[in-house]
């Protein structure tokens, strides 16, 4: 069955910089976009960055650009996010996603997704 699982998440200063990894399995890895979300307590879900399989420049939240860089090896099967300047409003639980199906104007919205990883969390101290 397919498994998406995120790790990197941890306890930060504002300022700091994370590298989220997630690893991706029982599923053809090229054929999928692969998103990264996050939830703030007592906020919906929300779009971070995501390429197709197909490959493609990233797209990203106006809130994270020039901020986060996403990348994805479709050798490894592996997506990264490498966060930098990180502010406490980044603070939530990260998520990793797997759409088979999802066209460029999908990308952002969470239903667009078929798998999702459980999350990793991330806490930005200011």
């Amino acid at each position: 069955q397919v498994q998406l699982v995120e790790s990197g998440g941890r306890l930060v200063q504002a300022g700091g910089s994370l590298r989220l990894s997630c690893a991706a399995s029982g599923l053809t890895f090229r054929r999928y976009a692969m998103g990264w979300f996050r939830q703030a307590p007592g906020k919906e879900r929300e779009f971070v960055a995501s390429t197709r399989g197909s490959g493609g420049a990233p797209y990203y939240a106006d809130s994270v650009k020039g901020r986060f860089t996403y990348s994805r090896d479709n050798a490894k099967s592996m997506v990264y996010l490498e966060m930098t300047s990180l502010k406490p409003d980044d603070t939530a639980v990260y998520y990793c996603a797997a759409g088979e199906r999802v066209i460029v104007s999908s990308l952002s919205r969470p239903s667009a997704y078929d798998y999702w990883g459980q999350g990793t969390q991330v806490t930005v101290s200011s």
